[in-house]
């Protein structure tokens, strides 16, 4: 199940909010769109690298390019994705290469030059048409093929719209934000908002300062109490606070207590893992995650509490609080640990207190 995918209103209507959120719901939705039974996303091949890679119920491989917008280029990129895997031959133990390749191609509208290039190529093409429509709270996907009136396919869009409240002295939430909120679920934004909220209210001196792909929130770049990035590859936002690290917080050594930038998972309800990543990402990934990927790419599961560490902590170890489950609400305990924290360095709260 997908847990939502980001859209946004036009003058026309409504759109996903970037090519890489058509492709998140199109992999996730692939066997009921097209039938077809999906192989590989982003998969690079001399240099070019396709959408989405699927087999038919007749092994035949299947090449599909997406568009969010128009594209007039789009024959010729289907051509050299067709010249190149043909000659590769991948996957060949479950693609049937005897079998004529399908080149399909999806986008709200074509060009007219596209239709003059699959006129006179030597190759068939498979042109889809889609349309995001809101029947009431709902949102729709509509497929059809361009030469037919009617869609061909339905499927119901994940898309939880952001539901904000104004608060005195608080902003609204920048369109950036709302934007990455689109791919969340419910309960993930108000848990984002509710971050949000305890963090502007501790002081008079925190800012939401906003960047291409990253938020933070400081008296400045450099005094940071939390971030939230977007990550491509998930097509959700990531957040990030300062926090004591594990291996100070949880060992009770006689180390000073060191503040590091914590990244935080989600379920898609509430907050499962935290783990320390000094900058990007990270590669720590969390148990379930290591198991979709082959045993021979795993690292050695060497488990820690450092930012070497391939796997986050739970929650509950971290904040000790195995004997309350269900009674804590996480976003609220980490966002005020980290505001505490950030005041303790010396910044006034908002109501001139340290």
């Amino acid at each position: 199940m997908m847990s939502g995918v980001s859209l946004h209103q036009t003058a026309d209507g409504w759109q996903f909010a970037s090519e890489a959120a058509l492709e998140k719901f199109v992999w996730a939705n692939l066997k009921q769109l097209f039938h077809v039974t999906p192989l590989k996303q982003q998969y690079a091949s001399n240099g070019e690298v396709c959408d989405i890679l699927a087999v038919d119920s007749d092994g035949a491989l299947v090449i599909l390019e997406l568009k969010n917008v128009e594209d007039r280029y789009l024959i010729q990129q289907l051509t050299r994705y067709y010249a190149n895997l043909l000659e590769e031959q991948s996957f060949s133990d479950a693609i049937n290469y005897s079998r004529p390749v399908r080149l399909i191609a999806l986008s709200p509208s074509y060009h007219r030059h596209n239709l003059i290039d699959r006129h006179y190529s030597r190759l068939a093409f498979e042109f889809f048409k889609f349309s995001v429509v809101k029947d009431g709270e709902k949102y729709h996907f509509l497929l059809r093929r361009l030469e037919e009136e009617h869609p061909c396919q339905q499927v119901s869009i994940p898309y939880q719209p952001l539901e904000t409240s104004t608060i005195e002295h608080i902003p609204e939430p920048p369109e950036l934000l709302i934007k990455w909120l689109g791919g969340c679920s419910k309960e993930e934004q108000e848990g984002f908002l509710h971050v949000r909220r305890n963090i502007l209210t501790c002081s008079q001196r925190m800012k939401e300062i906003l960047d291409k792909r990253v938020i933070h929130y400081g008296s400045g770049k450099t005094r940071l109490c939390a971030e939230i990035c977007f990550q491509q590859k998930l097509q959700k936002p990531i957040l990030f606070l300062w926090l004591p690290t594990p291996n100070t917080y949880l060992l009770h050594s006689s180390k000073k207590l060191r503040i590091g930038r914590l990244r935080v998972w989600t379920d898609g309800r509430t907050i499962t893992h935290v783990g320390h990543v000094a900058e990007g990402f990270g590669k720590m990934k969390t148990m379930p995650e290591w198991e979709q990927i082959p045993l021979e790419k795993r690292p050695h599961m060497r488990h820690s509490l450092s930012s070497k560490s391939p796997t986050p902590v739970e929650i509950e170890g971290y904040l000790r609080c195995r004997n309350s489950l269900g009674r804590l609400n996480f976003w609220d305990v980490l966002s005020s640990l980290a505001t505490e924290k950030w005041l303790e360095k010396g910044y006034p709260s908002s109501n001139g207190n340290l």
